[in-house]
């Protein structure tokens, strides 16, 4: 999960600041750390529910592209589509009330004692080394000296001064010589802006303020300073950033300005400096638990409870469903275009069958005539007598079978006697 690292530190120190209210806080408070997780775990609300959102949208487009297969059946597609969104949108509003639940459920209690959570110990050790407790202060070190023009003793003309830059302070003195000086200005805190030039001042001129609207000089609001050119007021602004002053940041539309009136002092109290990274270290860590936790956990929940169970009611209950509608004879109405197309093949089909019924008559009738003609040939055909051939009368002289000569018995052998008939036995 992204977040603003100025604007979170930013809260981190109000909410320290209110629960130590006028007290001098010793330890860190841990209530801090339950108020700005629970304000970053209530932001993952409406991603959750954007993709409910995303994933719905989807799912009805793929119906739709679906249900053009029946577009030959308007009626029947129309009640169809109906059903199936209809009840896409009701799991839609359940799978929104579970993850509402879901964030509930992480809002009610932080399980500080994860194994992923670094812990006080961790977080107040990697603090230490993000912020250096030895004093890097070198000193009130001088930057810059020059002459510039004072604006708020003299609105016409203004009054020229040798100004001295250090890294502390702004003071000013009547001449180059430093002996008499006229005043030091604290820089802590202070923050540099352009001042639009007027018909009386046209010299390029820029103002320092405080943005909680503290007195800057005298009963003045702002200090305005100008240079004889632009190249000299852009060095003294880069002067003024090396000693700490930063520009003003320019407010968007939609944010308040009522939060400039809220003053933190983490710059100047380095305890509440050290307590806000403790606290920002803790915040970090328990977030990635939470974020790891809802990549893993959202995406299951959708699939479940809308895609998984919309298929299961195309598949097991939509029959169902389309047949409990009143108009079910009207159901397979066909539209306009598939009756017109209908009507055109069966005017096609018939004028084809007409066709093959003149090409069958017109055939039998050539086949008929033809057969006639030939019958009628062979009928009245003149038969010729015909000679015998040589090869005839050879063929028939071998088709005669030749004449066959009877022997008699051959005598018994000696020593047997004769055969006697068989009208004997």
């Amino acid at each position: 999960m992204e977040f603003d690292e100025s604007e979170l530190r930013k809260e981190i120190a109000i909410a320290i600041a209110n629960i130590h209210g006028i007290r001098i806080g010793l330890f860190t408070p841990d209530l801090a750390f339950d108020a700005i997780v629970k304000k970053q775990i209530s932001r993952l609300k409406d991603p959750c529910l954007k993709c409910v959102d995303l994933v719905s949208t989807e799912l009805l487009n793929v119906v739709h592209n679906c249900s053009a297969q029946m577009s030959r059946f308007p009626r029947l597609r129309e009640i169809v589509e109906r059903v199936i969104t209809n009840h896409v949108r009701k799991r839609e509003q359940e799978c929104r009330d579970q993850l509402a639940v879901y964030i509930n459920c992480q809002l009610s209690y932080m399980n500080t004692n994860h194994e992923d959570f670094i812990g006080f110990a961790n977080a107040e050790s990697q603090a230490r080394k993000t912020i250096p407790t030895h004093n890097n202060h070198l000193g009130n070190q001088v930057i810059r000296k020059g002459y510039m023009t004072l604006h708020n003793l003299s609105i016409i003309k203004g009054r020229s001064f040798w100004y001295v830059l250090s890294s502390d302070s702004l003071a000013w003195y009547r001449d180059e010589t430093e002996k008499e000086i006229q005043y030091i200005l604290p820089l802590n805190k202070l923050k540099l802006r352009d001042v639009e030039t007027g018909f009386i001042n046209r010299k390029p001129t820029f103002a320092l303020f405080y943005p909680h609207g503290s007195n800057v000089y005298k009963d003045y609001k702002q200090l305005e300073l100008s240079c004889n050119s632009v190249d000299d007021m852009d060095s003294w602004k880069a002067s003024f950033l090396r000693a700490g002053v930063y520009p003003q940041k320019l407010l968007n539309n939609n944010e308040e300005s009522d939060d400039d009136s809220i003053v933190i002092e983490e710059d100047v109290d380095p305890q509440l400096k050290r307590q806000v990274e403790v606290i920002r270290n803790l915040v970090e860590s328990y977030m990635s638990i939470v974020t790891k936790a809802t990549k893993d956990l959202v995406p299951k929940i959708i699939t479940h409870m809308i895609i998984k169970n919309t298929k299961k009611y195309v598949f097991e209950e939509l029959l169902v469903s389309v047949y409990a509608q009143d108009d079910q004879v009207e159901l397979l109405e066909e539209s306009p275009d598939e009756v017109r197309k209908r009507e055109e093949k069966m005017a096609m089909f018939q004028a084809c069958k007409m066709a093959l019924d003149i090409i069958g008559d017109c055939s039998m009738k050539f086949s008929g005539s033809a057969t006639s003609t030939e019958e009628e040939a062979v009928l009245y055909k003149p038969t010729v007598p015909t000679r015998p051939t040589a090869a005839t009368k050879k063929s028939y002289r071998l088709s005669t079978p030749p004449p066959v000569f009877s022997r008699p018995a051959p005598p018994p052998p000696p020593g047997m006697p004769p055969s006697l008939p068989d009208r004997f036995y």
